[in-house]
């Protein structure tokens, strides 16, 4: 995703469940511009409840889907689960992580993400790419620029690792992030 939104016209969203997939593609039928849908593989396995009737979930907005008071953590689409489940990690040692669930990467919902920021002071970028020019940078770049008066801390990324993306299973499950490698991320955050 981050290649296509860098060409300006072109909106991307990135569902991350089968509820928003839904809401997200109805919204995307009835846009007049281009979007790039992306589906995570990751994510085919997941069920959960969809209603029958339409709906529509709005472009370029994201969503909480946990509330926190201590760091935020920012998912795109599968993400979301990983930093949810660090979230549900770090509660048990009294570190209370809110998650955003991105939902579009162009046009991005900042103005969420700042109030989430300006609330808990520190930001956690979570994406499954190699954090050498990942989207997940831009996000903090511009988390820097727009939010600096209300960071405590640097804002950290839990991206995947700078390594060609293996084609054993075991080998892909280290290459990527997990409730782990984000949780440890949050604690140096915390520790700042």
């Amino acid at each position: 995703y981050s290649i296509f939104s860098h060409i300006p016209g072109l909106k991307g969203v990135c569902p991350s469940d089968a509820y928003t997939a839904k809401g997200l593609l109805a919204a995307c039928i009835r846009d007049d511009d281009p979007i790039v849908f992306f589906e995570h593989k990751g994510l085919y396995g997941i069920s959960g409840p969809v209603p029958e009737e339409p709906y529509v979930l709005p472009l370029g907005k994201a969503r909480t889907v946990r509330e926190g008071s201590d760091v935020t953590l920012v998912g795109i689409s599968k993400m979301t689960w990983v930093a949810d489940a660090a979230a549900e990690e770090l509660a048990k040692e009294g570190i209370s992580c809110e998650v955003i669930d991105l939902l579009s990467v162009s046009p991005i919902d900042y103005d969420h993400i700042n109030e989430s920021v300006q609330k808990t002071h520190r930001a956690v970028v979570v994406e499954e790419a190699s954090g050498l020019g990942g989207f997940g940078g831009e996000i903090a770049s511009q988390l820097q620029e727009r939010a600096f008066d209300y960071l405590d801390a640097p804002v950290r990324r839990g991206s995947g690792e700078e390594v060609p993306m293996p084609y054993s299973r075991p080998l892909e499950l280290l290459a990527i992030p997990n409730a782990q490698t984000v949780a440890q991320a949050v604690r140096e955050a915390m520790a700042r």
